[in-house]
């Protein structure tokens, strides 16, 4: 079905989808170092999975502090993932590591007159680092992730999968179908780290086949099983995945969550850099929970 397609944008569309998956495996995390991390047990002297959920979750709230695009916290959570499955970072280096991950990925995305600046970034996180700091640890992260910032993430193969379902909804039900709710779901995702073992292909199809499931549009299913084909997505994957998506959800909309602290960055901003910030940042909607349970 989905090889099938006629239209030009459909074609363009289905060769941006093979050209990342062709690209997905390069960038990704190692999974034995994530394994590692998982079965680490919480002594204050090893990184564990509790230490890197919580810290993406503080890159979440820069990112809705800034007003950044999802585009830049996925990429921020890609290179953090990287780098803690390839090098033993101490518990006390994290929110260094994390920043610099964040800023690396911002500079990657954003237009640049909306990068801030490291040394407001640093005191609105509320840091003691330096900024010589921070830059000694971008080359670092650089270096140990071989120079390669972009990367294609789950984000990536959700836009494009979506852009090949969408038109086979009728106009009606195509609201039911939003990019910003399944951007919402890859964001909670993000934070359990259990999620960066799966490929970018299978993460992004996860959310999709929660969300046809959810909101009851049998109409994608026979695109979606193209999808899934299309892209060597086995059915015993997709479903486990998408077990693990749903258990996740269900945890992000309970009472067992924490918020992230948006307070302490709005407090901490001076006159002066109010001054230099996009006009968003003061706009802070609220954020959704995130999960503090096990994967």
């Amino acid at each position: 079905m989905i090889d099938t397609l006629v239209t030009s944008e459909a074609q363009d569309l289905l060769h941006q989808l093979n050209s990342l998956l062709e690209q997905e495996l390069k960038c990704q995390p190692k999974a034995c170092g994530l394994r590692l991390i998982e079965t680490t047990h919480d002594n204050g002297l090893r990184m564990t999975a509790r230490l890197r959920d919580f810290e993406v979750k503080d890159l979440l709230s820069l990112t809705q502090f800034f007003g950044f695009n999802t585009e830049t916290f996925s990429l921020s959570v890609n290179l953090l993932d990287r780098f803690l499955a390839k090098m033993k970072v101490q518990p006390k280096h994290l929110g260094c590591v994390g920043l610099t991950c964040f800023y690396l990925a911002v500079k990657a995305t954003e237009e640049e007159r909306n990068v801030p600046l490291a040394t407001d970034l640093i005191r609105i996180s509320q840091y003691k680092f330096s900024v010589f700091d921070m830059m000694r640890m971008e080359k670092i992260v650089l270096e140990k992730l071989s120079w390669k910032v972009k990367s294609t993430t789950a984000l990536n193969l959700l836009h494009l999968y979506h852009s090949l379902m969408y038109e086979n909804l009728p106009s009606e039900r195509q609201r039911l179908f939003t990019l910003e709710r399944l951007e919402t779901n890859l964001k909670a995702c993000h934070c359990k780290i259990g999620f960066s073992k799966a490929k970018p292909s299978v993460l992004a199809l996860s959310i999709l086949a929660f969300e046809v499931q959810e909101q009851k549009l049998h109409e994608l299913t026979d695109v979606m099983e193209s999808l899934q084909k299309h892209s060597k997505i086995s059915g015993r994957d997709l479903f486990c995945w998408k077990e693990f998506v749903s258990k996740c959800l269900a945890e992000y909309a309970s009472s067992k969550c924490s918020k992230p602290n948006v307070q302490k960055l709005k407090w901490i901003v001076s006159g002066r850099t109010a001054r230099q910030l996009k006009h968003s940042c003061y706009r802070i909607a609220h954020l959704p929970t995130i999960p503090e349970t096990g994967f």
